[in-house]
């Protein structure tokens, strides 16, 4: 039996046009749409890009984007200072700090995150956010994870009471997946890099969610049959082709739902951001 391909971009779509009539809808009553703040930082190129494709997507769905570009050299109290004035701009409702920063400013990237205003958090890296989510509440929810559980639930794929391992405890990914899963009732075991046996816990794994960065890392001898499969690895072969941490072919057969790399996880994560930015602007609109 084939499996049922979690199409990121698919959704993307759906979940973009319902955004974009709910915020038109919203548009006399608050008199503005919602403004999400994209900061970056020195001229990565990989960074550029990603920040291109979330301001033409807050374009499309009627978002305001207010793309803020920094100098690599700037001085973190200046970064602080610019951060500052988001979180006081009214016409803002999500701020978002591309990751990584340049080098000398890598070692204030946590503080960089709890600078930003808790309520304009859309990234969900707060650490209000975080315990918000670990309450139940995932307006502020961190996107990629968010997007992973959303992949699930719109294609009906059971949850609750569910074997799921973790292959990630990273706070951008692992840490809030644990609390998405455990909200909905999951049985969820968190793996990692000094975990002794993971294979065991793989094979008893009804859904498996991954992100290490390794090529072919989730193999077919790895999975029980009919596993549920959340790629969230990006990597690069050496012929400069996108692949996830799943060896896609080879579990194929064996797996009853995959996510794609490209076109899974990834779509879902801007989707995530939109909708955080949205939810944002619907509670600062109705305080």
């Amino acid at each position: 039996m084939e499996p049922l391909i979690l199409d990121g971009r698919k959704l993307k779509e759906k979940l973009m046009a319902d955004l974009k009539q709910k915020i038109s809808e919203n548009l006399s009553k608050f008199n503005r749409p919602p403004g999400l703040a994209t900061v970056l930082v020195g001229n990565d190129k990989a960074s550029q890009v990603y920040v291109n494709m979330k301001n033409k997507t807050c374009d499309a769905v009627g978002i305001r984007s207010f793309k803020k570009i920094f100098p690599e050299n700037i001085s973190i109290e200046k970064l602080y200072m610019h951060i500052e004035s988001l979180n006081s701009d009214p016409t803002v409702d999500g701020i978002l700090v591309q990751m990584p920063l340049p080098k000398h400013l890598r070692q204030y990237e946590s503080k960089v995150m709890e600078m930003i205003a808790s309520d304009k958090d859309v990234d969900g890296f707060h650490p209000n956010s975080i315990g918000l989510n670990t309450f139940g509440d995932e307006t502020y929810g961190s996107c990629t994870p968010k997007g992973m559980i959303r992949l699930l639930e719109e294609n009906n794929i059971p949850i609750d009471g569910q074997e799921v391992v973790i292959v990630n405890r990273t706070n951008v990914i692992g840490k809030p997946i644990v609390m998405m899963f455990l909200n909905r009732s999951a049985t969820v075991t968190v793996c990692h890099s000094h975990t002794r046996d993971l294979d065991f816990h793989l094979k008893r794994a009804d859904i498996i969610a991954v992100g290490v960065g390794k090529i072919n890392f989730i193999t077919k001898d790895r999975i029980k049959e009919g596993v549920v499969l959340l790629d969230a690895g990006i990597n690069r072969t050496e012929d400069g082709i996108l692949v996830g941490d799943v060896d896609y072919d080879s579990v194929y057969s064996k797996c009853s739902a995959i996510t794609p790399v490209p076109g899974g996880v990834g779509p879902m994560t801007i989707a995530m951001l939109m909708e955080n930015t949205f939810l944002s602007y619907m509670r600062r609109e109705n305080k």
